[in-house]
């Protein structure tokens, strides 16, 4: 008997893996990627002379300046964000492994004890009777045999979703370097305006109390003396602004790191920010596999192709099979002995008949929102071109730009030593020296945000390019091996 159980066993457990084997096939239809909607190059020009693409280079090698390393590697740790994302990936991998597990059949141990009391009018013997059984074994609940590809399409779905939540990780971490680097610079162009500010009123003071002992001595008039007053007081209202603002962009320096770093290394002026601007951009066919957020809008896709296959997977028959083995007997001591052996083996079907357009209208829902995929995948392949193409139409002109408004400010400090030197000798007015002066400190301030933006430039460019994913350069250029 024991023997012929065991065959049984073997016989079930081989039409269980064959089952399984035959339900290698899916419904779902072939994917192919979609074209990429964008031109074959840029509008710009995308040479650059780094020894690094953006996705190889190093965001340490990116960022020289040792302080915005230092805030870069603490938000990557600490950025609620970036946590809240990692959690998402976690849970992503969970339900892929609950749909893999899908595919194969469970195994449980079962056991099971059961009393029952017959009163004289139900006992065949016309007495009360307690009637015992006891049962112990192996178990094969019920396990869909996936003839159609409906688990083995949700399993893809899980998976898709699963590399998708991945993508979307490594694209919060590029968005996250960026904007600390950005949110960095920012407090250091407030913080050089905001020295600028209080230099320019202390000089406007001291101006002040000079042109006031004019003003009592008769050598000056009261509108000379009031046209300093308002130099005093415009310098004033730049500092209080330019105080507010620094300590706003503190604060969201901090929100973004995730907590208030002491003990950092020296910053460094943004003149002295060797950030790296002259990085290669490549062809825009090179963001397909560069940018995380394009293989996350791809992966989305895919999952969505998958669901298509469970849907109409649901118009055919569902086919399950219950098994089990093991002994069972009236008598405990008797459960495991000679001739308590016991098996069961169940298949059962169920075939979709009439459910009111039910699995159409799924599988209508799948096919529009496969469309919707494909729709967004196109648009993050031209949004992301389109970030690519004004970096670099902006990173030239920036270059321009600067070395203007360095011109410039060098014209005005001239034109101010010139005008001061005439007003001091009575050829000029007061008029023409406070002009002098507003002209002067507003090109020196709007040097600084040039700057300031120019590097905004090159982290745009980077961040669009793919970079900021690898704390360390991977590869070096063959000139550079």
């Amino acid at each position: 008997m024991f023997k012929l159980s065991t065959l049984r066993l073997h016989h079930m457990s081989a039409a269980l893996l064959v089952a399984g084997l035959l339900s290698a096939c899916t419904m779902a239809p072939t994917y192919e990627r979609p074209q990429a909607p964008i031109d074959g190059s840029y509008p710009a020009d995308a040479k650059g002379q780094a020894a690094y693409d953006a996705a190889t280079l190093g965001w340490r090698q990116f960022f020289p300046d040792q302080r915005l390393q230092a805030l870069i590697a603490a938000a990557l740790e600490n950025n609620r964000d970036l946590r809240t994302a990692a959690l998402n990936i976690e849970e992503a991998r969970a339900q892929y492994n609950i749909s893999r597990a899908d595919l194969l059949p469970s195994l449980n141990a079962t056991g099971s004890a059961t009393r029952t009391r017959y009163s004289a009018s139900q006992s065949p013997t016309g007495a009360p009777v307690t009637f015992r059984s006891y049962s112990a074994g192996l178990a094969v609940p019920a396990y869909e045999l996936d003839f159609f590809g409906r688990v083995r399409s949700l399993k893809d779905v899980a998976l898709a979703s699963y590399l998708s939540t991945e993508e979307a990780q490594q694209s919060a971490q590029i968005s996250l370097v960026a904007q600390v680097a950005q949110a960095y610079l920012g407090e250091r162009s407030y913080a050089e305006q905001l020295k600028l500010a209080q230099q320019t009123l202390e000089s406007r003071q001291t101006n002040l109390t000079l042109a006031k002992k004019q003003f009592e001595v008769g050598a000056s008039s009261e509108l000379d003396l009031r046209l300093v007053e308002t130099l005093v007081q415009s310098a004033r209202t730049s500092v209080a602004t330019l105080v507010r603002q620094r300590a706003q962009a503190d604060n969201a320096l901090t929100l973004l790191v995730g907590k208030k770093i002491n003990d950092l290394p020296p910053a460094q002026e943004l003149s002295l920010q060797n950030i790296v601007t002259d990085i290669p951009a490549g062809l825009p066919s090179d963001l397909l596999t560069r940018r995380p957020d394009i293989r996350a809008a791809e992966q989305k896709l895919i999952s969505a192709n998958a669901n298509i296959g469970a849907a109409r997977a649901a118009f055919f028959p569902s086919i399950t099979l219950t098994g089990s083995y093991g002994s069972a007997s009236s008598s405990l001591n008797n459960l495991f002995g000679s001739g308590s052996g016991a098996w069961s083996f169940g298949p059962s079907l169920s075939l979709p008949i009439f459910n009111y357009g039910r699995n159409s209208a799924n599988l209508d829902l799948a096919t529009v929102r496969k469309n919707q995929a494909v729709v967004t995948y196109e648009k993050t392949i031209q949004t992301a071109f389109s970030e690519v193409a004004d970096a670099l139409v902006a990173r030239g002109a920036f270059d321009e730009q600067i070395a203007a408004q360095e011109d410039y400010l060098k014209a005005q400090q001239a034109r101010f030593k010139l005008t001061e030197l005439r007003y001091k000798n009575g050829i000029s007015s007061a008029l023409d020296e406070l002009d002098a002066q507003r002209d002067l400190f507003s090109a020196q301030q709007a040097l600084i945000q040039a700057r300031q933006l120019r590097l905004n430039n090159a982290i745009d460019l980077y961040k669009a390019l793919g970079g900021g994913l690898n704390e360390n350069s991977l590869v070096l250029t063959a000139d550079k091996k």
